[in-house]
């Protein structure tokens, strides 16, 4: 009898800690199922860009916030289409102020996926990764803010990958907010310039570059805002090793 007590807890506590992650993933499956996610494409946009731009005119306050609430959904249930959203956004709302509102709704979308996944997988992963994951765990946890400002800083890993990783290594809530925020906000801005000069393109029968953050002009200087991110990081092991 204790054993099955033991057994209902063990089994009930699995579900707690998986009920996050398989609320994103119903998410993610029902919005597929129902083809929601064809609208997240350029086609709709300039299709509906008159009636999205009357709605925008006429319920500000509304249309900001299906804005935020739409992306960090997209986000939350990993649908691919950030960087459409973001265009769209300062399409929308301008570059600074779409740039804004992507920026709040990304971080808000990320964090909820993670701490979905470090609910759900972490202490499951620690069990059957400890060497690796306790060696990978330490190097985050002794510059958790520069490694993470230079993973989202370079579109090196997908943005839901980088999502995750942060959760398995046991990243602090603080730090993986601040780094998120932060660490996005020049390749957001970026794309939401993007979007503030959609209009003009739509009548020329163009679609926007979703390149353009590769660029030389625009990569470089977020690489060297990556490169200042890792001075703590390279200061801390010069020093350890001026030491010795």
């Amino acid at each position: 009898m204790t054993e099955t007590n033991n057994d209902n807890k063990q089994q009930a506590s699995l579900l707690k800690r998986m009920l996050p992650l398989l609320i994103l993933v119903v998410g993610l499956v029902i919005v597929y199922s129902l083809g929601w996610h064809q609208y997240l494409s350029f086609d709709a946009l300039r299709e509906n860009r008159e009636a999205l731009n009357g709605f925008v005119e006429d319920r500000a306050f509304v249309a900001i916030v299906s804005f935020v609430v739409l992306y960090t959904v997209a986000i939350a249930f990993s649908i691919p289409g950030g960087s459409f959203l973001t265009i769209a956004g300062g399409f929308l709302f301008g570059t600074w102020f779409g740039g804004t509102y992507a920026v709040i709704a990304a971080t808000i979308g990320s964090t909820l996926v993670f701490l979905a996944a470090k609910t759900a997988f972490r202490d499951i992963l620690r069990e059957k990764a400890q060497g690796y994951l306790k060696k990978m765990e330490e190097g985050f946890h002794e510059n958790e803010l520069s490694y993470l400002l230079v993973l989202r800083l370079v579109p090196l890993f997908p943005f839901w990958l980088v999502n995750l990783v942060p959760a398995f290594v046991g990243v602090s809530l603080r730090n993986y907010i601040v780094a998120t925020f932060i660490g996005i906000i020049p390749g957001t801005f970026v794309y939401a310039s993007v979007g503030n000069g959609l209009d003009a393109l739509f009548r020329s029968g163009g679609t926007p570059d979703l390149g353009i953050i590769l660029k030389p002009e625009i990569l470089l200087p977020i690489l060297g805002l990556a490169l200042l991110s890792l001075i703590p990081v390279l200061y801390k092991k010069f020093y350890k090793k001026k030491q010795t």
